[in-house]
């Protein structure tokens, strides 16, 4: 059997993608449930987080594997297998291992280096376990992959590097300020008290709040981490609970929202954080955002404001019927479509005399004006509408007031609706702009280390496997060695009855020691050389050459692995 993970990630996909994509609790159990019922897979266990939805599992044919596990995570994630292909990955046996050694060390993370990715793969390991489709191989890889990860933080300056999702999100909302003076004296609400919203109450806590109002589905949850945060020793900060019913009135007050729930649609709607800063400033935050907007497209400017002398006193065209067109003045319209060459003549003659900004056509002479009106009556003949003939005045941009209120969304599928990010007074950062800010961050030296790190230690996994799974072959070998030294000394005994006791034992344990040192360099060498990259190999030779029972081999395997099973931790 070999390792083989198939999966999606920030790397791979865009956040549009990882949002329809993800996992809720129940689909995670039924997805590993499905896999391990699946042919080619004996192990399944899933790794879901913010930005990532990984399976892994033990499969005994690669393309069946990955053509099985690819199906099962579009059929379970809803998202077409056609769409999903394009950004899934595939590990197979080393490889697969380095990813999660890799990932466990958070160098695969959207921030580098952050460590709240351990807790995730122990909870991914111990839902595997709960489920009884973790055997021995994903048990092993997912304890080392802990050990590594572990190592790396403590061996390493990678925590320099890294930060949690939290406070990198923090950092943002701040604007490259310090988050601590940033944070100073505001009220938070956190919405949700799982162990992402919970890391986020107590970040913003030891920042400096003033307050943190904590809402959840489960009142009870958020009541337990309200108290928490008062009692604690490093948070002592002002905490309540409040049900998920109180969200629209807490928003009215609160500086800074963070969420981060399980739940499949939105909790906070663009008009309800409008809404909100409404309430608290006075203000229309959609109504100001759509004239930034505007603003900053830079539309043209009305035919009364936008030109010098803009009467239509001799004018052969009729303003009046072209007024409410966009994109184009008046002097510059569809109306001149289809004119005959004289009545475009003295429109031009209109436009050049003194109804446009004399800047700019005294820069122009009458040749250049007669070849102005040539095309535009070749425009307006071929496609029915002619440019407009002036510049546009450059309009002054509406800045965006400071924001109001900060929300930092860190859930998957999103929390908040997007189309906050266009509301005046609100700054929302999440994942999908977490993503493009830590594609440049910076990279601290110590990754260099952790990646030698995880390339000794998946170096070790592999040959551990490779010797443990010679081992069965080995002690079925020394098992028939032993069976036959038994059946020689009864035969033996037989033929020589007269023998004492203390004969009998010489002669058993110097055919013991005779067994013992022709099998102990074979033994020992082969499971050396097991080892070594294509080592598997050397346990069907070991089988073949002395005819072991192949069924005998499997039972030493099953007892192995059901002694594995029981000495291992919960």
């Amino acid at each position: 059997m070999s390792l083989l993970v198939v999966g999606l990630s920030h790397r791979s996909a865009p956040v549009s993608v990882l949002e329809r994509a993800a996992l809720n609790a129940d689909a995670q159990v039924k997805l590993v449930q499905d896999t391990v019922a699946a042919e080619p897979a004996t192990e399944a266990a899933v790794l879901a987080t913010c930005n990532r939805i990984e399976l892994y599992a033990d499969v005994d044919k690669f393309h069946a594997g990955v053509a099985e596990l690819s199906t099962l995570l579009a059929q379970h994630s809803g998202v077409g297998l056609d769409e999903l292909t394009p950004y899934l990955y595939v590990h197979y046996e080393d490889r697969a291992v380095h990813h999660l050694f890799s990932v466990a060390c958070g160098l695969d993370s959207m921030v580098v280096g952050e460590g709240q990715i351990l807790g995730q793969i122990k909870d991914s390991l111990a839902r595997a376990q709960e489920l009884h489709t973790a055997g021995r191989l994903l048990n092993d890889l997912f304890q080392q992959a802990l050990r590594v990860g572990k190592r790396a933080h403590s061996e390493t300056g990678i925590d320099r590097a890294g930060q949690s999702l939290v406070t990198f999100g923090l950092e943002q909302l701040a604007v490259g300020g310090a988050v601590e003076e940033w944070a100073a004296g505001r009220r938070a609400l956190v919405i949700g008290a799982g162990s992402m919203s919970s890391l986020a109450a107590a970040t913003l806590a030891r920042a400096g709040v003033a307050e943190v109002v904590v809402a959840n589905r489960t009142f009870e949850r958020a009541e337990r981490l309200a108290r928490i945060l008062t009692e604690g020793d490093d948070t002592a900060v002002s905490a309540r609970a409040v049900p998920m019913a109180a969200v629209p009135d807490e928003l009215t007050r609160a500086d800074v929202v963070v969420s981060c729930t399980g739940a499949t649609g939105l909790v906070l709607t663009a008009e309800s954080v409008a809404q909100a800063v409404e309430g608290r400033t006075g203000g229309d935050a959609a109504g100001t955002a759509d004239d930034g907007a505007r603003a900053s497209v830079g539309t043209a400017p009305s035919p009364a404001t936008g030109t010098a002398g803009a009467a239509e006193e001799n004018c052969p065209l009729d303003l009046a019927a072209v007024q409410g067109s966009t994109g184009f003045s008046v002097h510059g319209e569809a109306a001149v479509a289809g004119l005959d060459a004289a009545t475009l003549e003295q429109h031009g003659a209109w436009v050049a005399g003194g109804a446009v900004d004399r800047r700019e056509t005294a820069r122009r002479s009458p040749e250049a004006d007669a070849e102005l009106i040539t095309a535009l009556a070749a425009t307006a003949a071929s496609v029915g509408r002619i440019p407009e003939l002036r510049r546009p005045e450059p309009l002054a941009v509406i800045p965006r007031p400071a924001p109001a209120l900060f929300l930092l969304d860190l859930a998957m599928p999103r929390d908040i609706d997007a189309a906050v990010h266009r509301l005046a007074g609100v700054r929302l950062v999440d994942i999908e702009s977490l993503a493009d800010a830590s594609a440049d961050a910076p990279m601290a030296a110590d990754v260099d280390q952790v990646r030698r790190i995880v390339s000794d230690e998946v170096a070790a996994f592999g040959a551990a496997q490779r010797a443990a799974h010679i081992t069965p072959t080995v002690v079925a070998l020394r098992t028939m060695a032993a069976d036959v030294v038994a059946g020689e000394i009864a035969r033996l005994d037989g033929r020589l009855p007269g023998l004492d006791e203390r004969q009998r034992g010489e002669i058993r344990q110097a055919v013991h020691r005779v067994v013992d040192k022709l099998l102990h360099a074979p033994t020992v060498r082969v499971k050396q050389l097991a080892a070594e990259p294509g080592g598997a190999g050397y346990a069907d030779a070991l089988r073949t050459l002395f005819d072991l029972d192949p069924e005998t081999v499997a039972a030493v395997s099953r007892a192995v692995d059901s002694t594995d099973e029981k000495d291992r931790p919960a």
